[in-house]
């Protein structure tokens, strides 16, 4: 399915139950959906009592979020196993843990669907919904997506701001902006950087993404982390007075 076939407008009678059911239910890219299956099957040892997801896992939280997260894609042994975002992984670990110390999450741990796990005025999702061979996502598996991501954007009719976690998020957002025909800025990727694009489009932040591979090196620390979301924190407060 080429670029030009996906639909980026939202249909006007979308619902977060009819996107949900149709993200689950998406087979679009023949190799992602082989590798999920796989990874689905064969498990991991410590997981290996688990009944795996193994679909595409949509986004989840607050319907009346300010805050969008957008991610890259579901981890093999955490969202891909667990069906939710960021849950049940070492990032979800780190990801959580800061929505919890800066207001937007009831608790700073995600196990699985059924844990307790509540957003307050956040919503995450990525711009790769099933989990890909080595983390990387192809250009036209990520296109195939961009569809889902713009219903959600749509159906967040609150929001004011958009964290992308990484490179991968960073760029996919700003192509989706570029296809629905908004005229954006040079813009780069940088920690902690914030972008005011042109009404009305929500203010653009970025951050480094919280894998282990950036927590373990060091190039994002949680005072790094924290601080980005108390800088949004800042910015929702100030709007809000």
């Amino acid at each position: 399915m080429s670029t030009k076939e996906l639909n980026l407008t939202p249909p006007p009678s979308d619902t977060w139950q009819r996107l949900n059911e149709e993200i689950i239910r998406c087979r679009r890219c023949p190799r992602l959906v082989e590798w999920r299956e796989k990874v689905a099957r064969v498990k991991r040892r410590a997981y290996e009592d688990w009944d795996y997801w193994g679909k595409p896992v949509p986004g989840f939280g607050d319907p009346n979020a300010r805050l969008l997260i957008v991610g890259l894609a579901p981890g093999a042994h955490g969202s891909n196993r667990t069906g939710r975002m960021f849950t049940g992984d070492s990032s979800g670990e780190t990801l959580f843990g800061s929505l919890y110390r800066t207001g937007f999450a009831n608790q700073p741990t995600a196990t699985d669907r059924e844990d307790g796990l509540e957003l307050d005025d956040a919503f995450i999702t990525a711009v790769a919904r099933c989990v890909p061979p080595q983390n990387r996502p192809r250009a036209q598996e990520l296109a195939n997506c961009r569809p889902y991501l713009a219903r959600e954007i749509a159906l967040l009719t609150d929001l004011q701001v958009v964290l992308a976690l990484g490179h991968v998020a960073f760029k996919g957002y700003l192509r989706l902006l570029r296809e629905q025909g908004h005229e954006l800025p040079p813009v780069e990727f940088e920690h902690g950087g914030l972008v005011e694009l042109s009404s009305p489009l929500p203010t653009l932040a970025m951050s480094y993404h919280p894998s282990r591979q950036n927590t373990q090196t060091g190039l994002l620390t949680l005072e790094m982390f924290d601080a980005v979301f108390e800088l949004i924190r800042g910015i929702l407060k100030e709007r809000q007075a």
